[in-house]
């Protein structure tokens, strides 16, 4: 093959690639006062993930280190709701209204959307750019149905397919 060739197929392909249709983003979600949104979060229900496969009790503290920084521990126990403690932490920097860049394991980060939030702050719905993560956040480890049909809603309305929501079993009381 001539070197010629190679360079045309080369930039035939960039091209090509160039008009290729990406997927839409999701709408913004609501504008998050951050100081609002620190403090404990149940994880309610999620997609599928690996980094959280076969967690139960999860829970995502939010608060503001020494430093000012924006810092989460993401919690969880194996399996059963007393079996062995699995913890997280990780550094947030606000991106936007309502999106955080959040880094477990440098230099890697994912972007975290709250596509939807209730006025209150009990209850929140969380995504990203590519619908790949779901999580519904509430501040109780229980929710009442006003607010599962609130955030089952909230998630459709952006176009999420929720036949993989998994549910996280909860303590029935903290």
């Amino acid at each position: 093959m001539s070197c010629a060739f190679r360079l045309l197929a080369g930039i035939s392909a960039l091209v090509l690639a160039s008009c290729t249709e990406r997927a839409p983003a999701p709408a913004p979600g609501p504008v998050v006062d951050w100081t609002r949104y620190l403090g404990t979060w149940y994880e309610l229900a999620r997609f599928d993930h690996r980094f959280e496969r076969g967690l139960v009790a999860v829970t995502a503290d939010y608060f503001r280190a020494s430093d000012g920084a924006l810092r989460v521990v993401n919690a969880g126990r194996r399996e059963t709701l007393d079996g062995p403690l699995k913890s997280a932490s990780a550094s947030a920097k606000v991106t936007g209204p309502a999106t955080l860049s959040v880094t477990f394991f440098w230099p890697f980060s994912g972007e975290y959307r709250v596509l939807a939030l209730a006025d209150d702050y009990r209850w929140a719905v969380v995504g990203s750019s590519t619908k790949s993560y779901l999580w519904f956040l509430h501040r109780a480890p229980l929710a009442p149905t006003a607010d599962w049909t609130a955030m089952q809603e909230s998630a459709r309305s952006f176009g999420y397919d929720l036949s993989g929501l998994i549910r996280v079993p909860q303590p029935s009381r903290q």
